[in-house]
Formats: structure tokens, C-alpha cells, sequence
């Protein structure tokens, strides 16, 4: 028999890190009620079409896809063929394509996307959704990057103003601060100014191909991407262009200056430009000016989806060595992929896996969150197990975590289980402390220990 395992690229999560993750979840949940967004859920699998197509030729191979198992045919001669192609598909036999018309999503801006354009009458508008589900990546397993993670997405549809943009950035520098997260970076640009870009080097039809290649500058360095632009048809000149581009430096405004000097002859990089300004004077209005977190205009920023027409940002943590924990931007059509013309967008995802491992390696969450209930009693059985089962119901109702050991075991034995469960308090409820209905409280912290009335344990231990 062989040893259980798991899928690669998937993880189990024990207590501890369940808490932890749901200490993540729980601070950005209230950061986004705090902002006006509704909460919203999608299913596991899409239909394979709507998937399709949406995140580019190298999204879309990342795209897990379902096996038609045939249980969902109704004629009987369907089933017997899908079953013959499963057959086939278990003995490796297979020759012709196989049969899928379905596939574990992808992300949750195309789901949601969906769903605004089936319940757009039901909505009001600007619709402001936020969504926390796992999503499937067909990806090769490393450190960071997982082929099951969660995402954490916030968006507004319905609305053109840059004012959302600018409270996007507002949420990401309110969560990162409240988790704790030090030397964050929010990088942003304009996907109409890499437009600009491709305009200014001659060939605005592979803008697609630069903003790919661009897209790789942090994992190849420039000349990776000089033989990648190259392969993919862009002359010296235009590379040249570009080169000139990318080196723009110093504060926000300096780069956006000299931007616009050199996207002079292109409206469309112009009109970036202008977006990148208005986002960052919104957003000096509103932002807290206790958060550290920096933005960076960055013009090698990419964000390599299909769907993105506007500002982008892509967030990451200098403090640790991994790829960005947040992203997402601008998207002017995308319920236009399924009919509903001319509503656009805007959303930011977190990632949630990452900055789980980024808080784990920089040890940020608090101690507390390492425990479950905070008080064992112990059971020493007989009359006592029914007094500590009456104390239980009484620390219970006044919202004391607490938990009874559930059989009368030998002391050290449940003693040793509350010292392996970081248990804080240890109840013991013997004859004495019965007869006088008292408790005696030990503090496994300080080593503490003391006999008081119920009253008085329910005040220490709230």
C-alpha cells in the first residue's frame, strides 16, 4: 500500500495555520465592509468558454481543466461514449482530443465578471464586491507560487472614476499596515501608456508582445527581455525606445514629467499619463497618513492579463525574497467578453498564500492566534466531571474559550496535552474545590497558582 500524499503544488493546513490564515482573512474582510464593498461567492468550476481566451496564450494553458465523465448526458448512447473515452483516457490509450467543457477557475475577476452580466438587473451600480475563494493554476510548484491558492479581490464596476483607483490603493496600504508588513511597495503604470509605447516604437500591434516581454524584466533583466522583443519582432530601434523608457527615474512626479516629454507624439500614452496624475492627486486626498507603504510609478509594470486597459499595480514586500502579493487594475470592457457593453471596472487582488509565507518568515502574527481555547479543565471524573462540566457551561456562556478534557485520564497525561496545546490556563476542580465551590486556576505562563470562586475566574480569565 502506498503512502498517502498529496497533489503536488497543494498544502494541508493545520489548526494553527487555519487561525493564522483566517487572522489575514478577517483584518482585509473588515477593511473592505469598512469601504462599502458586498461580499460574494462563485462556484469552484466555470464553463470551460468562459474561461477561454481572457487571460492570454500563456494564461489560458494554465487553465485546469475537467474530464467529462458523461453522468450529466442524457441519452444513453452518449454516456456509453464518454465512458468509453474515460476508459480509454484510465488505460492511456487515448488518440482523439479529450472531452472537457468545463474547468476550475482561474481567478475570481472573470467569475465575477460573469456574474454581473447574468444578475445586472438586480445589482445597483457602482457595484462594489469583494470575494475570498480558492482558485486552480496548472503552474509548476515553487516557493510562492502554488497550483491551489486563495485570492482576495475587491472591485468596483459601474463607474469610470479614478476615485476608485485611488481607494484600491487605500485599502492595499491599510492592510498591509494593520498585518504588519514592513517595506511595501505599490508599484502602478497605465496599460494605455505601454500602448504609448508600442506607438512610439513603430509597431502599436505588438503591444501585446511588449507588454509580455515587460512583464518578465524582474525574473530575466534587460537582456532577457532585449531576446525576447527580439523574437518576438521588435526592431533595434523600438527596443531602443523602450530601453529609454524603463530607465526613466527619480520621485513619481520626475518620472511622469519625463514620461510625458517622451510620449509627446502618442495621445494614447498621453492619456495614461494623465490617469497615472489624477490617481495619485485622489489619492493624496484621501490616504492616512500614518500608512508607510510606498507607491512607485513603475513603467516596467506590465500585468500580463488581457482584460487590463487602464492603471495597473502589482504590489510587492522588499523585506522578503518573493514574487508581488497583490495586483490587479483598470478593465474597461470586461463584461463586454459576455454582452453587456461598456461597463467598466476596476479591482486589486491579494495573495493570500503569499502573504501568509511572507508574515510566517518575518514571524508577524500575534503569539494569541497560536491556540484555540485558552482554558482546559481537567476530569478528574465522578462528581467532579459533573462540577467541571457546570463551571465549562458557565465560562462558555460568559465567552471564555475553554474546553474540558473528555475522559477522567491520569494528570500528567492531560497535563501534557494542555503543555503540547499552548493551553494557558488549567483548570483543576477536585473534591476541595467542589465541596467549597471554588476553582483552583494554574498559569502555565508564570506558574502561577491560585483558588477563587467562580465569580472571580470568569474576571481573570475574560
Amino acid at each position: 500500500m502506498s503512502k498517502p500524499a498529496i497533489p503536488q503544488g497543494t498544502r494541508d493546513f493545520s489548526p494553527a495555520e487555519v487561525r493564522k490564515r483566517q487572522y489575514i482573512f478577517n483584518t482585509l474582510r473588515n477593511i473592505f465592509e469598512l469601504y462599502g464593498f458586498q461580499p460574494l461567492e462563485t462556484p469552484a468550476m466555470e464553463n470551460l468558454a468562459t474561461l477561454t481566451g481572457k487571460y492570454g496564450e500563456e494564461g489560458d494553458r494554465l487553465i485546469f481543466k475537467i474530464l467529462n465523465n458523461g453522468l450529466h448526458e442524457k441519452k444513453d448512447a452518449d454516456k456509453e461514449k464518454l465512458n468509453a473515452e474515460w476508459t480509454r483516457i484510465l488505460e492511456r490509450s487515448v488518440s482523439s482530443p479529450i472531452v472537457t467543457e468545463r474547468a476550475l477557475r482561474y481567478d475570481l475577476t472573470i467569475p465575477f465578471a460573469r456574474y454581473v452580466v447574468m444578475h445586472q438587473h438586480e445589482l445597483a451600480f457602482p457595484f462594489r464586491r469583494y470575494q475570498m475563494q480558492p482558485v486552480w493554476r496548472a503552474d509548476r510548484p515553487q516557493k510562492g507560487r502554488y497550483r491551489e491558492f486563495w485570492q482576495c479581490d475587491a472591485d468596483v464596476v459601474g463607474s469610470t472614476s479614478l476615485i476608485n483607483e485611488a481607494e484600491l490603493l487605500c485599502i492595499y496600504q491599510s492592510a498591509f499596515q494593520q498585518l504588519g508588513l514592513p517595506q511595501v511597495a505599490i508599484k502602478i503604470n497605465s496599460r494605455k501608456l505601454l500602448a504609448g509605447l508600442a506607438e512610439i516604437c513603430g509597431t502599436p500591434e505588438l503591444m501585446m508582445d511588449i507588454t509580455i516581454a515587460l512583464d518578465k524584466l524582474d525574473k530575466i533583466g534587460w537582456d532577457g527581455v532585449v531576446k525576447e522583443l527580439q523574437e518576438r519582432g521588435i526592431a533595434d530601434e523600438g527596443i531602443a525606445q523602450i530601453e529609454k523608457v524603463i530607465n526613466v527615474n527619480g520621485n513619481n512626479n520626475e518620472k511622469l514629467a519625463a514620461l510625458t516629454n517622451i510620449m509627446a507624439d502618442s495621445a494614447t500614452g498621453l492619456e495614461g499619463i494623465n490617469e497615472l496624475k489624477q490617481t495619485l492627486a485622489y489619492h493624496q486626498q484621501i490616504k492616512d497618513a500614518a500608512w508607510q507603504s510606498t507607491i512607485e510609478v513603475d513603467i516596467s509594470l506590465a500585468r500580463g492579463l488581457n482584460y487590463y486597459t487602464g492603471v495597473i499595480v502589482e504590489v510587492v514586500c522588499r523585506a522578503v525574497q518573493m514574487g508581488s502579493i497583490g495586483g490587479g487594475g483598470r478593465y474597461d470592457d470586461l463584461t463586454g467578453l459576455f454582452g453587456l457593453k461598456n461597463l467598466s471596472g476596476v479591482g486589486v487582488s491579494f495573495g493570500i498564500d503569499r502573504i501568509y509565507d511572507v508574515m510566517e518568515e518575518l514571524n508577524l502574527f500575534p503569539p494569541a492566534l497560536q491556540t484555540g481555547a485558552n482554558v482546559l479543565i481537567l476530569n478528574f471524573g465522578g462528581d467532579n466531571e459533573t462540577y467541571a462540566l457546570q463551571v465549562l457551561q458557565q465560562l462558555r456562556t460568559n465567552n471564555i474559550a475553554a474546553e474540558i478534557y473528555p475522559e477522567a485520564a491520569k494528570f500528567d497525561k492531560q497535563m501534557k496535552y494542555a503543555n503540547k496545546r499552548g493551553i494557558t490556563y488549567v483548570l483543576l476542580l477536585g473534591d476541595d474545590e467542589r465541596m467549597q465551590n471554588k476553582i483552583s486556576i494554574k498559569n502555565f505562563v508564570t506558574g502561577g497558582q491560585q483558588s477563587v470562586t467562580i465569580t472571580e475566574a470568569i474576571n481573570i480569565l475574560s
